[in-house]
């Protein structure tokens, strides 16, 4: 199962055996575990499966930062507490699926201080994708 963009050809990262410590340094193993291709990590269903870059900082607090790459799979069922990409009036989004005290269940923003969108009939809003990564690029490439 891998992700075909535009090259075929695999790509593989190495994966080193030990986890990273991300607190108090201890002593590094420079044991290469095994080849990680990075689409399996991401990609369950490669079908459903698609990209969209994020503009905006309304999803920082649920782990979205403007500017990452978000991978989305149509094929999930979203639940509360899922971010998700919604159609909105016609626009790409992405929101939080939140219960609402009235018992619905809504989109809302990470930024608590917006007020979320309620789903009713009425709304013109479409779950499109459920968010299952949230890509940083800590050191862009370079154009």
């Amino acid at each position: 199962m891998t992700l075909t963009l535009v090259n075929p050809a695999d790509v593989t990262i190495p994966l080193i055996g030990r986890p990273l410590c991300a607190g108090f340094p201890s002593p590094a193993d420079d044991y290469v575990e095994e080849a990680l291709d990075p689409s399996r990590l991401i990609v369950t269903n490669p079908a459903s499966t698609f990209m969209w870059r994020v503009t905006g900082r309304s999803m920082v607090r649920a782990g979205v930062n403007d500017g990452d790459f978000v991978v989305v799979d149509r094929s999930l069922v979203p639940r509360v507490d899922d971010v998700v990409v919604a159609v909105i009036d016609g626009l790409p989004s992405a929101k939080k699926v939140v219960r609402m005290r009235c018992g619905g269940v809504g989109l809302a923003f990470a930024d608590e201080a917006r007020t979320p969108l309620v789903l009713d009939e009425a709304s013109e809003a479409v779950v499109w994708g459920v968010v299952t990564w949230s890509l940083t690029p800590l050191r862009p490439a370079p154009r």
